[in-house]
């Protein structure tokens, strides 16, 4: 065994690990619940769309400019280090690892899954629908826990081909949608039903939070990175502005495929239900695998984050079992043990995924919430603490990089904290429970009474 990563990958890796993992599942699983949200309101869709990438890019600039500064073992861990300390570097990894990662890596697995089985004609909540989940799980871990490399081949291959049906309906869809009147007609019929919130823009944008999510697990491998001060900022600016502008351009191709009342009522075939439409049957049905593929590229992004959670802990010293935690595969290069307790704990939230969101009765109880949307607002508020502290340490930055930059970025994470309350109500309370438990025995694992400073 060995205690160091080695640097394997380059900006390429780098860019298609950013554009790779926010661009995936999210832009056609949220699609629909956006225009659901507005009640079929389109331009108010978009500015959620526009307000969601605004906020990420955003934040990515912040974070690129501390990743010019900073290099160890994790980015957003390294950050919180550097600005804040120990402690709270350790609290924020432990969430990445415990709660983040496996969250939003079990959510993936489903929806690569549920994608498959609308392209099968299977039901998406069904026993094939779970087998299939945790097959893709079980797969997309083996694969970065045997081949790193072929992993990080694979991010870049997936990353081209899900640009292809987004780009093919970004141009194509717009096209036929002004040929045909159905783009302008959606464009001016304002509202068409019902809306379920107070206010239908910040759940809207809440709901583009998990399609526009993952940017900051590509700083986890910020130790694997060549130049990783030179080509981390590099591929978080580039990446984060590209994936805005596809997201937008695709969303309105979307509303020249199909009216929007039809798009509401589509669920989950409302993106296959588009593509026919457009590039007829066969078309659609070849380019709805393409969107498979892309799932399953996302699902690979998110697994190389949640494979090296608790190693960013264990290199410290900190968490559970460091010194087992910690331990590099001297064939593969990776933290094995890491990988193994990564993979297990989303098996756990897959579980916890089903009972609290696809049973017709939630396991759960009121303790059912959406495990796809809240684990992202809740790292916004905790980006927060780390924007003010560098406008107070990095005073050789400029006031672009050290002020306007990091205010705006404080701004933008409360606005989503803010849309999170009016999107998920009193659940936001019984998240907030489970949270802080979880939390709690981070900090009771943690405790040691002569602890090693980080």
């Amino acid at each position: 065994m060995e205690n160091e990563l080695q640097k394997k990958y380059g900006l390429l890796t780098a860019i298609a690990m950013v554009i790779g993992i926010v661009i995936g599942s999210g832009v056609f699983f949220k699609a629909e619940k956006v225009l659901i949200a507005t009640g079929g309101d389109l331009p108010k869709g978009i500015l959620a769309w526009m307000l969601g990438g605004i906020i990420m890019i955003i934040c990515a600039y912040v974070f690129a400019t501390m990743a010019t500064r900073y290099e160890k073992v994790n980015g957003i861990v390294d950050y919180a280090e550097a600005t804040l300390g120990g402690n709270y570097a350790y609290f924020i990894g432990w969430f990445m690892a415990a709660i983040y990662y496996p969250t939003l890596t079990s959510v993936l697995a489903w929806v690569s899954a549920r994608y498959t089985c609308v392209l099968l004609g299977w039901d998406i909540v069904g026993p094939e629908a779970m087998a299939i989940s945790g097959f893709y799980l079980v797969g997309s871990f083996a694969l970065n826990a045997l081949s790193p490399k072929l992993a990080g081949k694979f991010q870049v291959s997936t990353t081209i081909i899900k640009l292809i049906p987004l780009a093919l309906m970004a141009v194509v869809g717009t096209i036929v949608g002004l040929s045909n009147g159905i783009l302008v007609s959606n464009f001016t019929s304002g509202v068409i039903a019902d809306v379920a919130s107070t206010n239908p823009l910040f759940t809207a944008v809440v709901a583009t939070s998990f399609a526009y999510e993952g940017w900051i697990i590509a700083t986890s491998i910020n130790a694997e990175l060549k130049d990783a001060k030179r080509n981390l900022p590099l591929a978080l600016t580039f990446g984060t502005s590209f994936v805005a502008l596809i997201y937008i351009l695709y969303y309105t191709g979307l509303a020249g495929a199909v009216s929007n009342s039809v798009m509401m009522k589509g669920g989950e075939t409302g993106a296959k239900l588009a593509f026919s439409t457009v590039f007829s049957e066969i078309g659609g049905t070849v380019l709805f695998v393409f969107v498979v593929i892309s799932c399953l590229g996302t699902l690979n992004g998110l697994m190389m984050g949640c494979t090296r959670g608790f190693y960013s802990l264990a290199a410290r010293n900190l968490g559970p079992l460091p010194k087992v935690l910690k331990q590099i595969d001297i064939n593969t290069n990776m933290p094995a043990n890491s990988s193994i307790l990564g993979v297990l704990l989303s098996g756990v939230w897959l579980l916890y995924f089903y009972g609290a969101n696809l049973t017709a009765v939630p396991w759960f109880g009121p303790f059912s919430f959406d495990s796809s949307e809240l684990p992202i607002v809740t790292i916004y508020a905790m980006y927060i603490p780390i924007f003010i502290m560098m406008m107070i340490k990095e005073q050789s930055l400029n006031f672009f990089r050290r002020f306007l930059m990091p205010s705006l970025a404080v701004c933008a994470c409360i606005f989503m904290v803010v849309a999170a309350y009016y999107a998920h109500g009193k659940a936001v309370g019984y998240y907030l429970i489970i949270f802080t438990v979880i939390m709690a025995i981070g900090i009771i694992i943690n405790y040691k009474p002569k602890q090693a400073g980080l």
